[in-house]
């Protein structure tokens, strides 16, 4: 369960990051890199996630259902 919740925070906090890029595109209108550092963050926490449900797949932590087979 722990496990489930830490993915869903990575995904919460991704989502702000895309937000908060979108924001900052708006508002500062290319005077900052502020858009660019948030969604680089955005794609950080991305691999990140990926790279930790992989782990956890690995480790038997998490078990990937079968589609119908």
């Amino acid at each position: 369960m722990a496990g489930k919740l830490i993915i869903v925070a990575f995904l919460i906090v991704i989502l702000y990051n895309l937000g908060a890029g979108l924001y900052y595109m708006m508002v500062d209108k290319g005077t900052t890199n502020r858009t660019v550092k948030a969604l680089t963050r955005r794609i950080a926490l991305s691999v990140g996630l990926i790279v930790l449900v992989m782990f956890a797949i690995w480790m038997g932590w998490i078990t990937p259902h079968d589609l119908g087979r």
